[in-house]
């Protein structure tokens, strides 16, 4: 009875050991996906980080100096410039409103008085925090997925370590009901040659 127990437990940590192995090769294969990725599409982009000379506020200087001049191809890159440069530009242009705001006050205007020069302006500032905001979305989804992949990483150590402990204990337990059975054979066969 003890070793068929030992045997079963024993089997069913092997089983969940070669699941988390499983688990742990695709938690990987993930991560590298999602990395890489992440790294094509920014560097297919050419987008070069600022460099200090242009970094004029201080929340600037402190979150995006040590990118200085390199070139965009991280996640944490992506939501730094996103972040602490474009919206930053974005901010000063518009006083602080969100595109929202402003296209809503160019549709007012649009009506009110189509072709005066204030118009135009919000015009031309709704475009401008248009592509601000369609570029912060990228940008911010690329930093998203860098991550997505770095957690699947440590979700894949994870994985790995337990699969091998599982491995190890289920090994131990195999052995452990190997012996078993080697110390209940012979008592089993006194009790028979008594009988």
């Amino acid at each position: 009875m003890r070793k068929a127990f030992d045997k079963l437990i024993s089997w069913t940590g092997i089983i969940v050991a070669t699941v988390l192995l499983v688990a742990a090769g695709l938690l990987t294969w993930a991560s590298t996906f999602a990395t890489s990725t992440v790294h094509d599409q920014l560097a297919a982009q050419q987008i070069t980080m600022p460099v200090a000379a242009a970094l004029t506020t201080p929340q600037m200087k402190a979150e995006l100096t040590q990118y200085a001049g390199q070139e965009l191809t991280t996640g944490a890159q992506a939501k730094a410039y996103a972040d602490y440069y474009i919206q930053a530009h974005m901010d000063e242009a518009s006083q602080g409103k969100t595109y929202s705001q402003v296209s809503g006050e160019y549709m007012a205007a649009l009506k009110a008085a189509p072709t005066a020069q204030a118009t135009q302006d919000l015009g031309q500032l709704r475009q401008t925090l248009f592509m601000g905001t369609t570029l912060r979305g990228m940008l911010l989804n690329a930093y998203a997925f860098a991550t997505i992949g770095a957690i699947a990483m440590w979700a894949a150590i994870a994985a790995f370590a337990g699969s091998l402990v599982m491995f190890v204990l289920g090994g131990l337990g195999l052995r452990h009901a190997h012996k078993v059975n080697l110390v209940e054979a012979p008592a089993i066969e006194k009790i028979h040659s008594h009988a």
